[in-house]
């Protein structure tokens, strides 16, 4: 660059800076002048970020020509490259996207009156979620009733196989019951027994590698496993109990692996016990599921310990324990170091004296009796180790499905109810069943107890409860996080897949995709031509008001368009038509205001004096028109079907949107042009 004379390159490199300054001084004058650019500047900028909403591509193509001619091209940090602007897909409608509209009478002649309603409702509820595993993203299923027959109709957009839309909607609701799969209880066939043993036969084969590299090789890897107790791993404890003197690292089977085991130190400096334990947990404890408050089970304890015994602990323990595994094993915790326990519990345990049974210790699990049986010296060894795990029926055969069926199903049930937990408060869903699934559930919860079961819904887990004990009054209960409604709308799916609602198809209309973008581009072809014909006339008639408004009307149209996605609006012809009328009658405002203000100058007045006062001359007869088309599309999506509800609600949102373009944008407009355009009295008249 060559300087002129007596600048400097300082002078030239603050240029920019200098120019910004300016422009902000000028946005910033606190006069009303300063305020209007403020408010011109605000617009435009909420235009861009709207405009590159409604047509991403425009920024992203600018922004890829920037990344692959400055950034790349200079070879400039991964920084400064711009990202793609947020791209929200336009959702269309049935009509503009094609898909499948079919129309269902259900028969409920079998149904009393009063439950006809509810049990229809359960019907479209079941019908919509089975509609969305089409991946269908709006579905609309309605109900509606004509004399004394009930219709459901469907729309699915975008869906093309009708046929498996049909019959998945046609079904039944399903209701199962469901208990845990237990894999391990499964044969192997005698291919897969012949392919685990192959793989097991391989992995000792690689653990004896490993010893050879062990013996030989003082580089060797190994995982220390520090001081193991006969409690943590009782078949490594037992062989470095046995091999106290053994100094070579040997090749030791356990049930999952083959170890390749070193033994470095023998340790007999702790102690441990063995004791058993009754628990009975309260609300609020970890993993509880007991109603029981606190105190409730404060004093259930202190009754228990007075009939306890050494001779009956075992037997009160699978009684009344709510430990889990209290059932099976009589509460009996084996050996244990004080470390392995939570320290409450393991406090009370350790100052006992062996064959003393303790009075109630809180622990975060709740309230426990404590029957210490015996004591010892803790002997740990440290031990390294290399593992080789051992082939399981997993690696040989597919994962099975973690639930099997019990028979138990939706055809059982004689009713759902919703019902209140009387000493929570909650809603719960109850639910009889008849004399085949009476018998049935007794059998489940029997097998089940301390067991998972899982109600499924049309093959979705909606509660997965933990069987206490065998239910044999043929009644079962659903509780669940949820409020009353949800409560009520769980009974109502219930219902309908204990009491069917036979449906029938009447009619199936298939619009195709072709169709469907003829009639958009058609669509989008007259909403143009429309607004061309506004703009030539606002023009042609107002002049630089014209002018002004028709750039107003393009900011308007964008907003819409803006608000179309972030509210994932569903576009349908009808929706469309909204928004070319909605165009006009933001067109309409404008005319009332530029009339006044033609009135406010033809009497003298000044340019900025007449566009004030033309606009609060306007605002009446503006508000009262717009209020009174808001009314019409409230009333129109109320009572009416769903293609109006889409011209409604189009059309309300371009009525919302128009106010806001014709009172501020084009005000702002008039205001920031008004010193120029003062001079030139032409441009108004």
């Amino acid at each position: 660059m060559t300087q002129r004379p007596g600048r400097s390159f300082f002078y030239y490199f603050s240029l920019p800076f200098a120019w910004i300054g300016k422009a902000l001084s000028w946005l910033a004058k606190p006069t009303q002048r300063g305020k209007t650019r403020w408010a011109v500047f605000a617009v435009l900028a909420l235009t861009a970020l709207t405009g590159f909403l409604s047509y991403p591509q425009a920024w992203n193509r600018g922004a890829d020509f920037y990344n692959a001619k400055v950034v790349d091209a200079l070879k400039l940090p991964g920084g400064f490259k711009l990202p793609h602007y947020w791209n929200v897909p336009f959702k269309l409608g049935l009509d503009l996207q094609g898909g499948t509209h079919l129309v269902y009478e259900a028969d409920t002649k079998d149904i009393p009156d009063s439950e006809r309603a509810g049990a229809l409702e359960g019907v479209r509820d079941v019908i919509e979620r089975r509609v969305n595993a089409f991946g269908v993203s709006e579905p609309i299923v309605q109900t509606n009733k004509a004399g004394d027959r009930w219709r459901i109709i469907v729309e699915l957009a975008g869906v093309r196989d009708v046929r498996d839309a049909i019959r998945m909607i046609g079904e039944t609701p399903i209701l199962e019951f469901k208990e845990e799969n237990k894999v391990e209880d499964i044969p192997l066939t005698a291919e897969e027994q012949k392919k685990l043993t192959a793989l097991n036969v391989e992995a000792k084969a690689k653990a004896n590698a490993a010893l050879k590299t062990a013996v030989s090789s003082a580089s060797t890897t190994w995982e220390n496993l520090g001081l193991v107790s006969e409690a943590a791993s009782p078949e490594l404890w037992k062989w470095a109990d046995t091999h106290k003197n053994v100094k070579t690292p040997q090749l030791v089977e356990t049930a999952d692996a083959w170890n390749v085991v070193r033994l470095n130190a023998r340790d007999a400096t702790g102690m441990e016990i063995k004791a058993s334990h009754i628990l009975i947990c309260f609300e609020g404890a970890n993993g509880c599921e007991e109603p029981l408050t606190k105190e409730q089970a404060l004093e259930q304890i202190t009754k228990l310990r007075a009939e306890l015994t050494p001779e009956n602990f075992a037997e009160k323990a699978k009684a009344y324990s709510t430990d889990p595994t209290a059932a099976t094993n009589g509460g009996d915790l084996g050996w244990f170091a004080r470390e392995t326990m939570v320290k409450e519990f393991a406090d009370a345990a350790f100052d006992m004296k062996k064959g003393e049974i303790s009075s109630a210790v809180e622990s975060p699990f709740g309230w426990h009796l404590i029957y210490k049986t015996d004591e010892r010296t803790l002997v740990r060894y440290d031990l390294d180790v290399m593992r080789t795990l051992k082939a399981t029926a997993a690696d040989v055969r597919p994962p099975a499905d973690p639930w099997k069926n019990t028979g138990l199903s939706g055809k059982h049930v004689r009713r759902a109810q919703v019902e209140f937990d009387p000493t929570s408060g909650q809603p719960m869903v109850t639910l009889a069943f008849n004399d085949e699934g009476k018998q049935l559930f007794a059998e489940i919860t029997k097998r089940n107890i301390q067991q998972l079961v899982a109600i499924y819904l049309d093959g979705e887990a909606i509660s997965i409860p933990r069987v206490q004990q065998e239910i044999s009054e043929g009644t079962a209960v659903i509780s669940g996080d949820f409020d009353f409604k949800e409560a009520k709308l769980l009974a109502q799916r219930l219902n309908a897949g204990a009491l069917p609602v036979p449906i029938q198809l009447l009619s199936q209309q298939t619009i195709g995709a072709s169709l469907g973008q003829d009639s958009l581009a058609k669509s989008l072809h007259a909403g143009l031509i429309g607004f061309l014909i506004v703009v030539a006339f606002m023009i042609l008639y107002y002049r630089l008001p014209g002018v002004l408004a028709s750039i107003a009307l393009g900011m308007y149209t964008v907003f819409l368009l803006a608000v179309f996605k972030l509210w994932g609006i569903t576009l349908t012809l009808s929706g469309i038509a909204g928004v070319i009328l909605s165009i006009g009658m933001a067109v309409d405002a404008n005319i009332l205001i530029f009339e006044r203000m033609r009135e406010e100058l033809k009497n003298g007045r000044p340019l900025d004096s007449a566009i004030t006062e033309g606009f609060k001359r306007a605002w009446t007869s503006i508000y009262d028109s717009n209020i009174s088309s808001l009314i019409t599309c409230a009333i129109l999506y109320s009572f009416t079907s769903s293609s109006v509800r889409g011209f409604a609600v189009t059309l309300a949102l371009g009525i919302l949107i128009s106010m806001f373009s014709a009172i501020t944008v084009t005000r702002t407009l008039l205001r920031l042009v008004a010193p120029w355009a003062s001079k030139h009295s032409w441009l108004f008249k």
